[in-house]
């Protein structure tokens, strides 16, 4: 029987209070424009207090990604343990992104952010942080026995993740910039639902699954 976790320490919170900064403020302005001067800032800290726990802004920038795209990992991992059926994974997998990302907006701007300004470097360390969720879909997807007999039409995988990720991630990123309606927020569940009830409609044209998950 695992043991109960024990209190978390000022350390921990410290910590803990210095990633979310960071996640905020990489989304807002990017790597090049936040300094760890803003981050110290919006914390209530010292710049030097950032420096004992990431030894520079590099560092907790990895640290931030891997945060968030770890967080999203285990969300997917836990929802496809619940099902065993290939075309409900599918959708599990959908609602599991949507509803994440809904969540967490820093994760749409982030990736903007590191696709609009790539570099060979840059390409090399989102590769890095992308690289489990590329193995998942490999191994709970398209290396199943039975996935003929659920898709049923021949797809390009890296057009229907494109279309769900592209679409989900510019509708939570950008939308609020494009949409006239005062007060628009796409991550509130009046707009974040028909979103994902929208992506699922597709896959299941394109995949031809049935049935929604629980």
């Amino acid at each position: 029987m695992a043991q109960p976790a024990g209190p978390v320490t000022r350390s921990e919170r410290t910590r803990s209070a210095i990633l979310a900064a960071a996640e905020d403020l990489f989304a807002e302005r990017g790597f090049a424009a936040t300094r760890l001067e803003d981050i110290a800032e919006r914390v209530g800290i010292k710049r030097a207090s950032i420096v004992y726990y990431f030894k520079d802004k590099r560092e907790l920038y990895e640290a931030v990604l891997s945060s968030v795209l770890g967080g999203l990992h285990q969300a997917l991992t836990a929802e496809l343990s619940r099902h065993e059926d290939l075309g409900m994974r599918i959708e599990a997998a959908v609602s599991v992104w949507v509803d994440y990302v809904g969540s967490r907006p820093t994760l749409a701007r982030l990736l903007l952010r590191e696709v609009a300004n790539a570099t060979a470097e840059k390409q090399s360390l989102m590769l890095r942080y992308t690289a489990p969720f590329q193995e998942l879909v490999l191994r709970e997807f398209m290396d199943r026995p039975d996935r003929r007999d659920v898709v049923k039409v021949k797809v390009d995988p890296i057009h229907v993740a494109s279309i769900i990720a592209g679409a989900t991630v510019f509708y939570v990123a950008a939308m609020p910039n494009l949409v006239s309606e005062a007060g628009f927020d796409p991550t509130t569940r009046k707009h974040i639902d028909p979103l994902k009830e929208e992506l699922l409609r597709i896959v299941r044209q394109l995949l031809e699954t049935r049935g929604t998950p629980t």
